[in-house]
């Protein structure tokens, strides 16, 4: 049995997804020929005060947004993060060889932009050690230079855009392979007709419906554009309903499930069936985060945006404006009045984007990147 270590962070929910989505897809294509583990190596096998930074992560990107923007930007300049990422290299060094020693892997897979240089320096110049090296980019458009490190065997990309950059960087074509986002392999399996599966999750079979999420956190206004849609298609009379995902913030979905509501609206915490929830729907109200686009591709939905993290989702809502799949707005009235237009007199429109967003999905990619992996391993 092989050996498969995948180096994540939980900084924001899409990095262990990512990492999850390829373990799930390991074991449903080969079975117990590898024994895959997901390990946060920042939080588990570091120092303090390193082992502290991903629990930072939240309060940046919601309290301290101008320190996020200034880390980001500063991440874009090579003479600024190679100094520190050589430091924290020699910080980390000993842990991560502790890592290392205790499972052993044939091959390493990085689904985190801090997940290149430091292990990688390790073991190449530390250890003298052969095994693969991987790298799964988990972004879509806005990608930090800290993705790309010249020593990997293999670069996974989502985009045309993050090959030129892969490029830019100094990767060779033999290194960069355009699959798309990892994500659950249930994405890439039918899951039933429309109005069947809305009446097996207990919605109304007839009605138009949306989908708000706010990642695995519950991150952004949600509340506030669920009411405002609520609001907006009632006042126009819509035969819609809504389904709010409020993942692990509980606080929200207690919230929202205890107001009064004047269309039929379901709220649910942590999903595990998000395959369903969004085949059952006819759009999704979301953030810019790269998985829940993805996703909502492969299930031919067109994607309203509400917002995005500054620097790591910018690039994602020209992304799907342009390419005709979806609109933005920060405004939760006019993201009630978008959507009440979709669901009456736009349903024409509605349709040519969801017809559009199922030509880019891209259901296999979680498959294509593990059986390359298995491939580089047969080598």
């Amino acid at each position: 049995m092989q050996r498969v270590l995948i180096l994540m962070s939980d900084t924001g929910g899409g990095h262990r997804a990512s990492a999850q989505a390829l373990a799930t897809a390991f074991g449903e294509r080969y079975g117990d020929r590898f024994n895959v583990q997901v390990i946060d190596l920042w939080s588990h096998y570091t120092p303090w005060p390193v082992n502290q930074v991903p629990k930072s992560y939240r309060t940046l990107v919601t309290d301290a947004l101008w320190l996020w923007k200034l880390a980001w930007r500063a991440s874009e300049r090579d003479w600024l993060t190679e100094p520190g990422l050589r430091l924290v290299g020699r910080l980390v060094r000993r842990a991560m060889r502790r890592a290392f020693d205790e499972y052993q892997p044939d091959v390493v897979i990085s689904v985190h932009p801090l997940m290149q240089h430091a292990p990688l320096g390790l073991l190449r110049h530390r250890l003298k050690s052969p095994i693969p090296f991987v790298t799964v980019v988990t972004d879509l458009i806005s990608i930090a230079p800290v993705w790309y490190h010249r020593e990997v065997d293999r670069c996974f990309v989502a985009s045309q855009e993050a090959v030129r950059r892969a490029k830019l960087a100094g990767l060779g074509d033999e290194q960069i392979r355009l699959y798309g986002l990892p994500v659950r392999p249930a994405f890439a399996r039918p899951v039933g007709e429309k109005k069947s599966l809305r009446l097996s999750l207990g919605l109304e079979a007839d009605c138009m419906t949306a989908l708000l999420v706010g990642g695995g956190e519950g991150m952004g206004p949600v509340g506030e554009i669920a009411r405002s849609m609520a609001a907006r298609l009632a006042a126009d009379g819509r035969a819609a309903q809504l389904v709010v995902i409020c993942g692990r913030n509980e606080a929200l979905r207690r919230e929202l499930a205890a107001h009064r509501w004047p269309l039929p609206v379901r709220v649910e915490g942590f999903v595990q069936n998000m395959p369903e929830w969004m085949a059952a729907s006819d759009c999704v109200v979301t953030k810019a985060g790269p998985g829940t686009i993805a996703e909502a591709l492969i299930c031919g939905l067109p994607i309203l945006l509400t917002g995005f993290i500054p620097g790591q989702e910018e690039g994602n809502v020209p992304f799907v404006v342009e390419n005709g799949v979806g609109i933005y707005s920060e405004s939760p009235a006019q993201i009630g009045a978008i959507l009440s237009r979709w669901f009456g007199p736009e349903r024409e429109r509605l349709a040519a984007m969801g017809a559009k967003a199922k030509t880019m999905g891209r259901p296999q990619a979680t498959f294509e990147i593990v059986e390359e992996i298995a491939r580089l391993l047969g080598e």
